[in-house]
């Protein structure tokens, strides 16, 4: 029997274009900002921002069950999201069109010397 219990995950996709696009757009105003109007930073900022949870809403609701999952941040650059999922929907995902990897967070403890 599966177990029902989340856990995060980190989805992240395959390339692009349009993501790439947006995110040279960000970057370059990010670059520029001392000359740029600053609304025009916030909107290339905001454009990329929809687009990525458009994408990752449209990857989750077209591969998992409504109400099964739990995204919870968006990833810029890296191009991917976290979301909280049971095991069986990480291997779902990992097969998802779009998908190159998902990955479980794993907490690293620091050793002092």
């Amino acid at each position: 029997m599966e177990s029902s219990s989340t856990e995060l995950y980190y989805v992240f996709l395959k390339r692009d274009p349009e993501y790439e696009r947006l995110k040279e757009i960000r970057v370059e105003e990010i670059l520029d900002k001392l000359n740029v109007y600053v609304g025009q930073i916030k909107k290339g900022e905001e454009e990329l921002d929809r687009y990525l949870e458009k994408r990752h809403e449209e990857i989750l609701e077209s591969n998992l069950e409504p109400g099964s999952y739990k995204r919870t941040v968006s990833l810029v650059v890296v191009h991917g999201f976290g979301v909280e999922i049971t095991k069986h929907q990480a291997e779902v995902l990992r097969s998802a069109d779009g998908v190159y990897t998902v990955e479980k967070n794993e907490e690293i403890k620091l050793v002092s010397s």
